[in-house]
């Protein structure tokens, strides 16, 4: 009886461990943005305080806007500070042209001073 138990136990164990580890694959375009800012004012909030900003924003959906500066098919970057990174080809968008993105922030690159989103589509 004891064994039986011990097993029940384990395989209950087992398969909340499993769920927890391969939770389903958040799909940033349904998800409410959390947060909706300016390129250039999350630029200025990173470069004030960069590790506040980066606890704040972390693996957070959010919205930006700014203009097109760098433009290719599987990313662009806005105000030449927040590059986002798309699953799929963008063809629509030109450079100097304002957009909005959604997409989930992934962090801060303070080399580059750029603020990196990745899983993003546009909105407008």
């Amino acid at each position: 009886m004891k064994k039986r138990i011990a097993l029940l136990l384990l395989i209950i164990f087992s398969f909340l461990t499993y769920r927890y580890v391969f939770k389903d694959h958040r799909i940033i375009e349904n998800e409410t943005a959390e947060f909706i800012v300016s390129a250039t004012d999350i630029a200025q909030e990173f470069s004030i305080n960069p590790i506040n900003a980066e606890t704040k924003y972390l693996n957070k959906t959010i919205e930006v806007t700014g203009v097109i500066s760098e433009f290719s098919p599987l990313q662009i970057t806005l105000n030449e500070k927040v590059f986002c990174q798309f699953d799929n080809k963008i063809t629509s968008n030109k450079i100097n042209q304002k957009t909005t993105v959604k997409g989930r922030f992934i962090g801060f690159d303070s080399l580059l001073e750029e603020i990196k989103l990745d899983q993003c589509h546009i909105i407008n």
